[in-house]
């Protein structure tokens, strides 16, 4: 492959991951990318696992061998089958050597771990390039030959490292926009989901919903006591005691898979979860009281609870779902409830969503536009 060719390659590799949006598309467009620049048959890219010691596989791209994943979940090699690998991570790295990619053969007199899975897997050559991240070695690019193609040369190796390079960017920019995601996605103070990643997760929610009839869950809490511990003891102790309840949401919410824990604003918080039935949730939230109760300086929690399990009418939005959880936690509120009020169990707070915003007891309900239904008579 020619100079022009080897560029086109490189661009190809870096618009390929770059038009990822998970990190399985990325994987799989590092090592197809890497697989065709160098006129392969078959690519992979894998991550060191320093804490376990082994070599793990992400992808296996283009000719797959019998029995060989697309996306392992289990295929790991033990970095001390590997002296090559042992070399870079603790010898020549350590001293001072630059990442160097290397080339194996099947028909190499020594049966190292790389030459017994050449002919294991029926391939004739691979060419190997240390993938290297803010100074550190991250894992590795593996391409192969089939029989019957030329074997890779040095000036393979050195392009294969060219090659390494663009995908070590790449998993930079990845880290990058990951962590820009969390940033907008997380509440900076407990570390819980954010309003925004609640709305974006409920209207997912909603949409299964109508799919499958999944059962969909929100638990809307407000934590008592707030104002008055910070003007008392001062915001730094009200913003511990906001860190504490939201550990409390989280270990709660744990019981429900997947569930989401989240911060809304102010002392507000929710869970969300899809799936459970609406009695565990209600269970969880009851749990969730009694925590929130014992919490020193706090004053307990305000809890409510709309289910799709529970006869609470249409729901033709994620909205409305906001409202009779919002509603159900007024009414624990304004009663001093120490357990959870829950929609559809309780006879007034249906017809409290739904009436029309003038005649609205709550002060308030989120984002809330005219009623979507009627008020009842």
């Amino acid at each position: 492959m020619g100079e022009d060719g080897r560029l086109r390659a490189v661009v190809a590799l870096a618009q390929g991951m770059a038009a990822a949006h998970t990190p399985r598309e990325f994987w799989w467009a590092a090592a197809l990318g890497a697989c065709r620049g160098l006129d392969g048959s078959f690519g992979a890219l894998s991550v060191w696992e320093r804490d376990h010691g082994r070599l793990r596989v992400l992808v296996n791209a283009g000719e797959r061998a019998e029995g060989e994943e697309e996306f392992p979940d289990a295929e790991t090699y033990p970095v001390h089958q590997f002296p090559e690998i042992t070399e870079f991570l603790h010898e020549r790295w350590a001293v001072g050597g630059g990442p160097s990619a290397w080339v194996e053969s099947a028909d190499a007199p020594v049966a190292t771990g790389r030459v017994q899975g050449l002919r294991r897997r029926g391939r004739a050559c691979c060419v190997v390039a240390p993938v290297v991240l803010h100074g550190r070695a991250w894992g590795e690019l593996y391409v192969a030959r089939r029989p019957g193609q030329k074997p890779f040369l040095r000036a393979d190796a050195e392009f294969a490292n060219v090659l390494a390079a663009v995908v070590a960017a790449g998993i930079a920019q990845a880290e990058r926009l990951e962590e820009v995601r969390k940033l907008a996605f997380t509440d900076p103070l407990t570390g819980l989901a954010n309003r925004r990643a609640v709305d974006a997760r409920l209207d997912e929610a909603i949409e299964r919903h109508r799919a499958d009839g999944a059962v969909v869950s929100l638990v809307v809490c407000d934590l008592n006591g707030l104002k008055r511990v910070n003007d008392t003891h001062g915001h730094a102790v009200g913003d511990r005691l906001l860190e504490r309840f939201g550990s409390v949401l989280s270990r709660c919410g744990a019981r429900l898979p997947g569930a989401l824990a989240a911060r809304l604003g102010g002392d507000e918080f929710c869970l969300l979860a899809v799936g459970p039935p609406a009695d565990e949730v209600v269970a969880v939230a009851e749990e969730l009281c009694v925590r929130a109760a014992a919490l020193e300086l706090g004053e307990g929690v305000a809890c409510g609870v709309a289910s799709t399990g529970d006869p609470i009418g249409p729901l033709r939005s994620a909205r409305r779902l906001f409202r009779l959880a919002d509603a159900a936690q007024y009414q624990a509120k304004a009663a001093r409830s120490a357990k959870p009020v829950v929609a559809g169990r309780d006879g007034t707070v249906v017809r409290l969503a739904d009436a029309p915003p003038g005649t609205r007891d709550r002060r308030r309900f989120r984002d809330a536009p005219p009623a979507e239904l009627p008020p009842e008579p």
